[in-house]
């Protein structure tokens, strides 16, 4: 039994996108977020670009119409499913699982990169020293630790969702290590992969089966739809660079 094909959106921009990247060029040390992470919603640019998806999906052209969706329970990724749902009119079956959650920054979190080298000068070498991978902030988590969340998840995917087209909003990272996972990439294709080609957000990743069965990407970071129904492209980083 295995899942068909993988759909993995990003949220579209979120509020929290919008105060690192301002944070960032006025030099600050602290990104002003006024909600836990869980909680944060999409700004007015991030539901314009959820309901670009929504009408991508609804073009007669799309081969994007999913099965089923599966979602971060964080209130952008949850946001951009359900604006994108209720523009194609579709009532699918939704899981939200936490899984699919963010990457948790621990006491990184809300540090601009300025930050993080001006009040954790220590963590900020550690993590030079162990790369972006395998660096675990403390009460955080590492890139390698998503993974083994990715991994299980995706083990129920392919057990639940035999033959379907798959739906993932999620979060930059997590589309990223479903990759890696998937396509069984290694520390370094990873990196680069993430080094060269940022995802947008709202921007489709399609996951596909090859005659073996094995996962091909057929697209990764693809913002068409965007463009196609006048919505703003926004490239925000998900954590500190």
């Amino acid at each position: 039994m295995a899942a068909l094909e993988l759909l993995l959106v990003r949220h579209g921009e979120s509020e929290a996108n919008v105060a690192a990247s301002d944070a960032e060029r006025r030099q600050s040390d602290r990104i002003s977020v006024p909600a836990r992470d869980a909680d944060v919603v999409l700004s007015a640019t991030g539901r314009e670009q959820a309901e670009a998806f929504g009408r991508h999906l609804t073009d007669p052209e799309s081969r994007d119409r999913p099965d089923v969706v599966w979602v971060s329970p964080y209130r952008r990724a949850r946001e951009t499913a359900e604006i994108a749902l209720g523009v194609v009119g579709l009532a699918l079956p939704t899981r939200v699982d936490e899984r699919l959650r963010d990457r948790e920054l621990g006491i990184l979190d809300g540090l601009t990169s300025r930050g993080v080298d001006r009040l954790h000068p220590d963590e900020a070498a550690r993590r030079r020293f162990l790369g972006k991978f395998y660096y675990r902030p403390p009460g955080g988590e590492s890139w390698a630790d998503v993974a083994l969340r990715v991994r299980s998840v995706l083990d129920d995917i392919d057990r639940e969702c035999d033959g379907q087209r798959v739906l993932i909003v999620c979060h930059d990272a997590v589309v990223s290590l479903i990759r890696y996972v998937s396509e069984r990439l290694d520390e370094a294709d990873l990196l680069d992969q993430v080094r060269r080609y940022p995802l947008p957000n709202a921007s489709i990743t399609r996951l596909e089966r090859d005659r073996d069965g094995e996962w091909v990407a057929t697209a990764a970071g693809d913002i068409d739809h965007l463009a196609r129904h006048d919505a703003e492209v926004t490239e925000h980083s998900g954590e500190p660079a």
